[in-house]
């Protein structure tokens, strides 16, 4: 929808933008609704408050919702069903023990936290990290120390490309609404979150684990889906799995760099079919079929089909409050919410990349969810960006970095992530506090102070 007049000044279409995130946060929080429908009612009694017309509302919400989910559905489906192919067939241990035996087992740390790298691209926090622990228990227990010396470099990886790097649902919906190229925000996210999971995961692994030391605990296993049975697949399918989709997207990447710079024909069909061949949903679409035929070998159709069933009903419920939140995004944009806010923004001093972390980090203190910070900060400043002249596509990838970096910062006990990591390593809430918390918030601080210095010089 297009946007309309808004009805009343900025400061008014702040304080009812200020409200709608507080009932937002009250209605998740206190009254414990889902954050699908909590955004839906919100969107709804906003684009009321705002004014917008009563004949334009329901297309204004359908229209946020709809834009959002034609790009981010894709992805999120495709990238589940690759890693659950990656779960099943074993492919996760394989990488893991390739890579310590490369390593050597000094390097231990070093080499979980790699192969979460890799696992992480394809695969959600929860389900990276539940794979990954029996693989890590079990090198603790060989080796010897805290068991925090392991698991806070791989967990920490799973942190980084969850909130960093598409196809994971809270950078591709916030790249979808703030424009963001998303095969260059896939190598922006990665030059950024390698680094910052080196210094605030890895390092910090190793510093905690001498400060805290914690048993192995005594759950040996991370609740794994049932395997498949037959021999687990060789280092190089699985490599081969991982890296198709990168490559894929960095062709589109490459080609289009090449075409602006008018070093091949940005017309000619060869060049677009290649370019379409590395759009990320068909690069994920092409992984999942290439997947099923290697990491699927000598299993058959209804088997593999009970995986890729299984693997959706987990991210419903994600790729429905990615939705919601595009949805109100449109409601903010039709509003003039976000005129306001940028002039707001503009009249204080306040650099845009400053604002998209502070606005994700204070949604991500009050709710929790990484993915529903992610998206509403990334609505409530769509238009912001919309209306902001100068800005390049890079600078689009660092405000999705940015607020990717607010939303990591300060897990608490609003948060899942936090409650999975205690229980699973058997520490109490203060211990959680004192080592996850501290944790997620250098992630969050290392990656956006990067990010600042890329938009300040680039």
């Amino acid at each position: 929808m297009d946007q309309i007049t808004p009805a009343y000044g900025t400061a008014t279409l702040l304080l009812i933008a200020a409200a709608a995130v507080a009932l937002l946060l009250v209605l998740i929080l206190r009254f414990r609704l889902h954050a699908f429908v909590a955004l839906t009612l919100v969107s709804l009694l906003t684009a009321l408050v705002t004014g917008v017309a009563f004949k334009d509302i329901v297309p204004t919400l359908l229209t946020g919702f709809g834009s959002t989910l034609a790009s981010v559905a894709l992805l999120v489906g495709f990238g589940a069903m690759i890693g659950r192919l990656l779960q099943v067939t074993g492919g996760a241990q394989v990488l893991a023990d390739r890579l310590i035996a490369a390593f050597g087992e000094h390097r231990a740390p070093l080499a979980l936290g790699v192969a979460s790298l890799l696992f992480g691209f394809p695969i959600f926090f929860d389900a990276g990290l539940v794979v990954m622990l029996p693989i890590i228990f079990s090198v603790a227990s060989r080796l010897g120390g805290s068991v925090l010396r392991y698991a806070f470099p791989a967990a920490g990886a799973f942190a980084v490309m969850h909130a960093f790097v598409p196809p994971h649902p809270g950078p591709v919906a916030a790249g979808d609404l703030l424009g963001a190229d998303l095969g260059l925000l896939v190598l922006v996210g990665l030059v950024i979150g390698l680094p910052t999971w080196f210094f605030g995961a890895y390092l910090y692994g190793l510093w905690v684990g001498r400060r805290f030391d914690l048993p192995v605990p005594k759950l040996m296993s991370g609740g794994n889906l049932p395997a498949l049975a037959g021999p687990p697949p060789s280092f190089g399918t699985v490599m081969s799995v991982l890296l198709l989709p990168l490559a894929l997207i960095f062709l589109n990447t490459g080609l289009n760099t090449l075409a602006t710079a008018g070093l091949v024909p940005g017309d000619a069909v060869w060049v677009n079919l290649l370019r379409m061949i590395g759009q990320t949903p068909v690069a994920l679409l092409i992984t999942v079929l290439f997947a099923m035929r290697v990491l699927g070998r000598g299993h058959g159709g209804v088997e593999i089909e009970k995986i890729m069933d299984g693997a959706l009903g987990p991210v419903c419920a994600i790729i429905l409050v990615t939705g919601a939140g595009g949805m109100f995004g449109g409601v903010l944009r039709a509003s003039g919410i976000g005129q306001a806010l940028a002039g707001s923004l503009s009249s204080i001093g306040l650099p845009l990349i400053v604002a998209a972390f502070l606005i994700a980090t204070a949604l991500r203190v009050a709710q929790g969810s990484a993915t529903v910070a992610l998206t509403t900060t990334a609505g409530l400043l769509a238009p912001t960006v919309a209306a902001t002249s100068g800005l390049s596509a890079l600078d689009h990838c660092f405000l999705v970095i940015a607020i990717a970096c607010g939303s990591t910062v300060l897990s608490h006990v609003n948060d899942s992530g936090f409650w999975l990591v205690g229980r699973f390593l058997e520490m109490d809430e203060k211990t959680t506090l004192r080592t996850w918390t501290v944790m997620e918030t250098l992630l969050g601080t290392i990656g956006f102070a990067i990010a600042l210095v890329g938009w300040w010089l680039l």
